[in-house]
């Protein structure tokens, strides 16, 4: 068994720090996505509510204030697709981050498998045990995280359908509101 050489620890950290700074400016272009995202909504819904405001202002009667209820679903809409947004750009780097750490995950572990190996062929006659009791270990372990693994990707799956269907039964009950709305003014108008 032999311990890294100063080379070979030069290189494990330059990989680490390669794998850093990558992490790092993944998440620095996941805020940046964020930010401009959130400048987007701020600008719009400024000139929006501009606009909105004036139209309000210049209503004659209430009948064309019950018109202006019907802007409801438009601003519904946007919300839920601000949301869908922030999930998307969320869910992005967190699987570049799920990558990394599976890559990592693996690197470590036949790192680990390589030395067992070396130290069972180096052991002493009579240490059969010890070295069957750490593969086993290491089998138990690699065991142990891939249902993990499956349980946490399995529940990811089923929060991402949960937040589609959330998103789509908003989506149908803000057009129904302003389906309603728009009748409501009709009959109002009539």
């Amino acid at each position: 068994m032999t311990l890294l050489t100063s080379e070979q620890f030069a290189v494990a950290q330059k990989v680490k720090f390669d794998t850093l700074f990558g992490l790092t400016t993944k998440a620095f272009e996941g805020v940046e996505k964020l930010f401009e995202l959130n400048l987007q909504v701020v600008k719009s819904t400024l000139a929006e509510s501009q606009e909105n405001a004036q139209r309000a202002l210049s209503v004659k009667d209430a009948q064309e204030l019950l018109v202006q209820a019907s802007l409801a679903q438009p601003v519904a809409e946007k919300a839920l697709s601000y949301g869908h947004h922030v999930y998307e750009i969320v869910s992005a780097a967190q699987g570049e981050f799920t990558r990394v750490a599976e890559a990592q995950f693996e690197e470590q572990n036949r790192k680990v498998q390589s030395l067992v190996e070396n130290v069972a062929k180096n052991a002493p006659a009579g240490s059969e045990t010890a070295v069957a009791v750490m593969k086993s270990a290491i089998i138990t372990a690699n065991t142990t995280y891939e249902t993990v693994h499956k349980a946490t990707k399995q529940a990811v799956e089923i929060a991402e359908s949960n937040f589609n269907a959330a998103a789509t039964a908003a989506s149908k009950a803000a057009s129904q509101a302003a389906a309603q709305a728009s009748r409501t003014a009709k009959k109002a108008t009539v």
